[in-house]
């Protein structure tokens, strides 16, 4: 059951039924700003999934996933297949308010990206028609209101980075990802005591996105010290938590994960190899009510969190990041906001941020307002 915002998370809520009429699958192809390079892939377009649900009452509600077929092994064609196929037909005429991961979870393994991007489209629709925002499911107050989301920095060159991380400064962003893993490890070691040079007070961290062999991780967190990253994010394989023990044995730079958790289950894993901190993708992790209970889980083993969407995902996702932000315990780590990255969006008021933040959007549901028509425009056939 859905909470009101006063109540407490356990309190039991009697709603009317919200019956689901329909349910789209509608797979988009979303324009970059510019190509996004990182280790094992360039992105110059992103290729989400957009859940519509309807409700008797016309109420719509919407969800999204991006492709990801290096991260959870979602491809846009699996996305539109599992939600259209499989999960879409079993919603239809069910109570919007309830929660159906039991049922769907046992009709359809893994596919955690559609899982996600229904279940964010249910509440959306459900949490609107009892006006609720998203976060009152989870909390009866906010952990916060706003969250500060850092810029990622992957570039061709240092100087580049250098020139582009001065604008993102001047627009209130003070936290930046440096991607490392696509260059020579000699050319990321220097860039990062460079950026640091240039920027003196920014929160600084750094993401391989699984490209860096053990000794090459190694390398860069032992001379990169003096750069003061706030953590390197997944240098190692996903499944590597022998490697990821030894790393965190020889570094005093605190080692986060991203692409290994898919599960409650891998936080604890990698808590016990040595990791401080995790990231948490609502695409990784079936969805919001599951990432939620992945930050409390954080909070007890005394992990750091990063909140992020993958690049790129429209202000439906980045949405319900923030949502996701705003309620988990610490976001010591930051928060990566995608939309941002995007040459165009596909709401009417895109997620921005404002003097350094970005709140939490004050609407019901998720609380951004979807513009169909670019939907449409944007979608592929």
């Amino acid at each position: 059951m859905l909470e009101k915002a006063q109540r407490s998370p356990g309190a039991r809520v009697e709603h009317a039924p919200l019956i689901v009429r329909r349910i789209d699958a509608i797979p988009v192809a979303l324009p970059l700003k510019a190509p996004m390079k990182m280790a094992g892939v360039t992105i110059t377009k992103a290729e989400n999934l957009i859940v519509r649900v309807e409700l008797a009452d016309g109420q719509v509600g919407w969800g999204e996933a991006p492709s990801a077929p290096t991260m959870t092994g979602d491809t846009l064609g699996g996305l539109v297949a599992a939600v259209r196929d499989h999960l879409a037909p079993m919603l239809v005429d069910k109570d919007a308010n309830a929660d159906h991961r039991p049922m769907l979870q046992r009709a359809l393994i893994g596919n955690t990206g559609a899982h996600s991007a229904i279940e964010m489209a249910l509440l959306d629709a459900a949490c609107r028609a009892n006006k609720n925002r998203l976060i009152d499911i989870a909390c009866a107050k906010p952990a916060r209101t706003s969250v500060a989301p850092m810029w990622l920095l992957g570039n061709a060159t240092v100087e580049e980075d250098i020139a582009e991380a001065r604008v993102k400064l001047r627009e209130g962003f003070n936290f930046f990802k440096l991607k490392i893993g696509v260059k020579p490890l000699g050319i990321e070691i220097a860039a990062a005591h460079a950026i640091r040079e240039a920027l003196p007070k920014a929160t600084l961290c750094a993401d391989a996105n699984c490209g860096l062999t053990i000794a090459a991780a190694k390398r860069y967190a032992e001379r990169t010290r003096e750069a003061e990253l706030a953590f390197i994010e997944q240098p190692l394989s996903a499944g590597d938590l022998t490697g990821l023990k030894a790393l965190a044995r020889a570094t005093k730079t605190p080692i986060g994960m991203d692409e290994s958790i898919h599960s409650l289950a891998d936080i604890e894993a990698v808590r016990r190899a040595g990791a401080k901190g995790v990231s948490l993708k609502l695409i990784k992790l079936n969805g919001f009510r599951e990432a939620y209970a992945a930050g409390k889980l954080c909070q007890k083993l005394d992990l750091k969190i990063n909140v992020a969407a993958k690049i790129a995902e429209s202000s439906i996702g980045t949405a319900a990041a923030v949502h996701l932000a705003c309620a988990v315990p610490n976001v010591e780590w930051g928060v990566s906001l995608t939309n941002m990255y995007l040459a165009e969006d596909i709401v009417r008021r895109p997620i921005a941020i404002a003097e350094g933040k970005v709140s939490l959007p004050a609407g019901y549901g998720l609380g951004v307002d979807v513009h169909e028509a670019a939907v449409e425009r944007f979608g592929l056939k």
